[in-house]
């Protein structure tokens, strides 16, 4: 098995905010995680068919993704830490809104 550098998410999480410094890839990720929940919330009251669940990935990764090509130049977390890349979107989403973290990485 592959040792990998990170043995917890404490540790993660300051590389994943290393890989999310732009603003603007901020604001997207921020958009997509928003979007993701609102569907996801939206889908369980509507009790929305399975085929309508595919757009909760598409949505929140197309976002995330877009940020890292066009403003990060990186590649994202998300292929090599998925699941730790996921709780990473979400930690940042939420710390943002609680104003623990801003939009302009260089004020966290």
């Amino acid at each position: 098995m592959e040792n990998k550098p990170f043995q917890s998410f404490k540790e993660f999480y300051p590389f994943y905010l290393s890989e999310h410094q732009n603003k603007t890839s901020r604001i997207l990720h921020f958009i997509g995680t928003f979007i993701v929940l609102f569907l996801l919330v939206f889908f369980l009251i509507a009790q929305k068919e399975a085929r309508f669940w595919i757009a909760l990935p598409l949505v929140g990764y197309g976002f995330a993704w877009a940020g890292h090509a066009f403003f990060e130049k990186n590649n994202p977390a998300t292929f090599t830490y998925p699941l730790w890349s996921l709780r990473g979107d979400f930690t940042l989403f939420f710390d943002i809104l609680l104003g623990n973290k801003s939009f302009d990485a260089s004020k966290d």
